[in-house]
């Protein structure tokens, strides 16, 4: 459909120069088509976001079902609305009590703003220590965070008193001291190119944030709603946060995000002043409603227990001498290549047979395995055969 593509070019703003551009006509399962009948196997799910795949009948349910009762009645906070309410009860009950009270926003770059003010007010402090090749969100107060200058510089000033530390460097450690309001880290950095915690590296961070009276905020957008093998990627490393925050595969394809604190940290933010953290559709019923049925269909079909298995499926089937090594946990996989130019091809040469992939934000030499947490190994087996032939392509082209 040509004339589509042309006015998403024409009318519709870009975040880079160059878009993909496929012109989409319906998505279903681990499958995406476009407007001239071609079908893509997707290992992208929406950048993680598409926990349990595209139009899952469940949550295309739940959403209807809630169509029917009622969609924006009131502001954040105001109204007891039933999805909402019962997205953040059921939370409650797969969090750790220290994690019991849940704010509802639009997206995970909002969670990032208002995790940040409760640190602020908790501690009293205003400074602020996230990691380099860090990426939080693009709002100004994320963008703050992010660790990246040469993507922030065009919009200084910034936040004032962001520091910086090194991802799994224990050196850095001195760093976070009595003036730090809050330690921000992505439980695994995604745009460094998943890059996982190594020798108890975040039980240490909270040691020394415990010692100093700084607050631990982690980041899971991305990890978190069974990414990783676990319902959150801290449970696999011994540290409980302060605060967490949460996003993008929670709305299971809708956007939504949130932080959890304790109750007698998120009790700052009603008063002195009252409305501290405001949103107009934060907690929407609609999106709640399709939340809350990802939660429960993660819990009921048993769908994380099965993410392990197939991550080691990953890892046998995509062992070519093209593939370095391949970073991250779960189905959060990063295989990294000796040059940007091979990822490149790979991505590209995938799309054009069929297979969606995509890049990392700073690790330009790495690609994005994030596919549906419910793909079958009947469809992780088929893109790995694919991606192996692609490899072969490329490694003759190289010779």
């Amino acid at each position: 459909m040509k004339s589509l593509k042309e006015d998403f070019l024409k009318y519709q703003a870009k975040t880079t120069p160059y878009p993909l551009g496929i012109t989409i006509d319906s998505a279903k399962g681990s499958y995406v088509y476009d407007s001239d009948g071609k079908s893509y196997l997707d290992f992208i799910a929406g950048v993680s976001a598409c926990t349990l795949g595209h139009c899952h009948p469940k949550i295309v349910s739940a959403i209807k079902k809630q169509a029917d009762r009622y969609l924006h009645v009131m502001v954040y906070g105001e109204f007891a609305q039933e999805p909402s309410v019962k997205l953040a009860k059921e939370l409650a009950e797969v969090l750790p009590k220290k994690l019991g009270v849940t704010y509802l926003v639009n997206s995970g770059t909002e969670a990032i703003e208002g995790a940040i003010k409760l640190a602020k007010r908790v501690t009293g402090r205003a400074e602020l220590i996230a990691a380099h090749n860090a990426y939080h969100g693009s709002t100004h107060g994320a963008l703050s965070l992010l660790g990246s200058e040469q993507q922030k510089k065009a919009y200084r000033p910034l936040l004032p008193g962001v520091q910086f530390i090194q991802f799994n460097d224990l050196k850095d450690l001195e760093k976070i001291t009595p003036k730090t309001a809050a330690v921000v880290l992505e439980t695994i950095q995604g745009g460094a190119g998943f890059v996982t915690p190594k020798n108890h590296y975040l039980k240490k961070i909270k040691k020394r944030c415990d010692s100093v009276g700084a607050l631990l905020i982690l980041d899971e957008i991305q990890p978190g709603f069974g990414r990783t093998g676990k319902l959150f990627g801290f449970e696999h490393y011994g540290v409980i946060p302060d605060i967490l925050v949460m996003g993008k595969g929670m709305g299971g394809g809708l956007p939504i995000g949130a932080f959890s604190s304790s109750a007698q940290f998120m009790s700052l933010l009603s008063e002195k002043p009252k409305l501290g953290h405001i949103t107009t559709f934060g907690g929407n019923p609609l999106i709640s409603a399709a939340a809350l049925e990802t939660l429960i269909v993660l819990k009921k079909e048993k769908i994380i227990e099965t993410i392990p298995e197939k991550e080691k499926l990953f890892r046998k089937q995509l062992k070519h001498p093209l593939v370095k090594q391949i970073n991250g946990k779960g189905l959060m996989l990063a295989p990294l290549f000796e040059t940007e130019e091979i990822a490149n091809k790979v991505v590209l040469k995938s799309m054009e047979k069929g297979l969606l992939l995509f890049w990392l934000l700073w690790e330009k030499k790495a690609i994005r395995i994030s596919p549906p947490l419910n793909i079958s190994r009947t469809e992780i087996k088929k893109g790995c055969t694919l991606l192996n032939e692609i490899f072969d392509e490329i490694q003759e082209e190289n010779c």
